[in-house]
C-alpha cells in the first residue's frame, strides 16, 4: 500500500449498490471490500445466498457456518474458487490472530479453508462462505465511486453473518445517520410508484 494511506484504504467498509446501478450482477448489493489499494479491490457481495450447503462442497466447515448455512456468491469472479471470511468476538483487541484466520478489518477476517476446522473451531463467532468474488482493476472501483454507483460506509461484524440477507440493504442503508437512511425505502420497481 505505498501509494495510499490507511485513511484512503476502503479496506473493511461496505460498498452498497445505489438505485442507478445498472449492472445485475450488483443490483441492491452490499459488498465488503476484503482488499483496497492502488493495485485493485476485491470484496465479496454479502447477501447472495445460492441453494447449495455449505456440507455439499467444504464438509468440514458446514457446522461452523452461521445460518442460513449455504454457500454465498460472492460476485461474479472465480465461481469455482471459496473465501471464507469469519468474525472473531473480540477479534479488534486480540493480540495474536488465531492459526488459519488473517484480520482484514477490526474482527472480520479472512479464513485459511484449507486450514484444519477444528484449528478455528473455538475461536469462531460466525463464518459464510462465499462462492467468487467482486473485483475491481487499479482505478476502476474510483471511477464507479466517481460515478455515483456505490455509497461507501462502515461496516459492523454482524453484517458478514445477517441470517436475513435479503434485507441487508435496507438495514445497512437505515442504519446511517444521513440522507442515505431514506435511500432504504426506495422501491424495487421505481415504475410502479
Amino acid at each position: 500500500m505505498s501509494g495510499m494511506t490507511e485513511v484512503s484504504s476502503l479496506t473493511g467498509r461496505l460498498l452498497v449498490a445505489t438505485p442507478a446501478l445498472a449492472d445485475p450482477n450488483f443490483d441492491r448489493a452490499v459488498v465488503l471490500l476484503l482488499d483496497h489499494d492502488e493495485e485493485g479491490s476485491l470484496g465479496v457481495v454479502l447477501n447472495r445466498p445460492t441453494p447449495v450447503d455449505v456440507g455439499d462442497i467444504l464438509a468440514g466447515w458446514a457446522d461452523l457456518a452461521g445460518e442460513p448455512g449455504v454457500v454465498f456468491q460472492g460476485g461474479p469472479v472465480s465461481l469455482d474458487s471459496a473465501l471464507g471470511v469469519a468474525v472473531i468476538p473480540g477479534g479488534s483487541s486480540v493480540e495474536r490472530a488465531p492459526l488459519g484466520w488473517r484480520r482484514v478489518h477490526g474482527a472480520i477476517g479472512l479464513v485459511d479453508l484449507e486450514a484444519p476446522p477444528e484449528l478455528l473451531a473455538s475461536a469462531l463467532g460466525s463464518l459464510r462462505i462465499f462462492a467468487g468474488y467482486a473485483g475491481w482493476g487499479p482505478g476502476q472501483l474510483e471511477d464507479e465511486l466517481g460515478e455515483g454507483a456505490w455509497y461507501v460506509v462502515e461496516s459492523e461484524p454482524g453484517d458478514v453473518s445477517s441470517p436475513a440477507p435479503e434485507r441487508l440493504w435496507r438495514e445497512v442503508l437505515r442504519r446511517q445517520r444521513s440522507e442515505l437512511a431514506m435511500v432504504a425505502t426506495y422501491p424495487d420497481d421505481p415504475s410502479l410508484n
